[in-house]
């Protein structure tokens, strides 16, 4: 699966890879043509009723869920582990090689610290981190180094160039930045990393096509919790329609039994 999910960041566009966070969704994200898919911390999190990146879900059942989208549809699965579950460079080491023995494909390393006070690691423990974290993963699965500055409030596009970079540097095989907030700071992380592939996080505002992704030079365009945020639109739209005493939106529904031919046979 490394191998295979490394060769599509080489590809001549970038490939979409939508993030699923139970058994139907990745396969019905398979069934639409998608080579490989991403799990998503902020899905799961919130469908077991908890919150994201608060170690909420422990490490162990983060990677059961992305083990789990394998298993349904025998894709190249990138896993969502937030920030390796722990502060320092050996929890990032014992994450990713966690990872590799579960067959992932892939996994991301952030610099976050599920501390809301203190969100983000400082620029040397973010570096060293990443650095441990791509010692442990080299050959064997593909490492994502990622800086959440944006999302929390750090629109500081020097020191998230500078971060990527270094993650780069410290080899890290994709790079990532979700919230760049348009095509002009996707461009300067895009050059700043170069030749290796980054990843973009389609929506939150930044007015993204797939055609500017690919001019940007873009490898990869991920959708985070959006797909998880679609379905919960539909749930809510469903239940206003009902309150109503309209009952039509179950006629446009997807049957059950579509879902459940998609599923593999026995509780393997």
């Amino acid at each position: 699966m490394y191998e295979r999910f490394l060769a599509l960041h080489q590809g001549s566009e970038p490939f979409v890879m939508p993030n699923a966070w139970d058994g139907a969704s990745a396969v019905l994200l398979e069934r639409e043509g998608f080579l490989a898919l991403g799990s998503t911390s902020f899905g799961i999190a919130l469908a077991m009723g908890r919150q994201d990146g608060r170690h909420a879900v422990a490490r162990d059942d983060a990677i059961a869920n992305a083990v789990l989208l394998s298993r349904v549809t025998g894709l190249p699965i990138n896993g969502d582990l937030e920030d390796g579950f722990g502060p320092s460079p050996n929890d990032c080491v014992d994450t990713v090689n966690a990872a590799i023995a579960a067959g992932l494909a892939g996994v991301g390393i952030e610099d976050t610290t599920a501390d809301p006070a203190r969100p983000i690691h400082e620029y040397d423990a973010a570096v060293a981190r990443v650095k441990a974290a791509a010692d442990a993963a080299r050959g064997r699965i593909v490492l994502t180094g990622r800086t959440d500055n944006f999302l929390h409030g750090r629109s500081d596009l020097d020191d998230t160039v500078r971060r990527l970079a270094a993650f780069a540097e410290a080899g890290a095989d994709v790079l990532y930045a979700p919230g760049l907030p348009d095509a002009n700071s996707i461009a300067a992380v895009v050059r700043a990393v170069a030749p290796k592939p980054v990843n973009v996080l389609a929506g939150l505002g930044n007015n993204v096509t797939f055609a500017s992704l690919a001019a940007a030079g873009v490898r990869r365009i991920s959708i985070g919790g959006g797909v998880y945020r679609c379905a919960m639109t539909a749930v809510v739209d469903a239940a206003k329609a009902f309150r109503r005493g309209d009952f039509t939106p179950l006629e446009r529904a997807i049957r059950g039994s579509e879902i459940a031919t998609l599923l593999p046979p026995g509780p393997g």
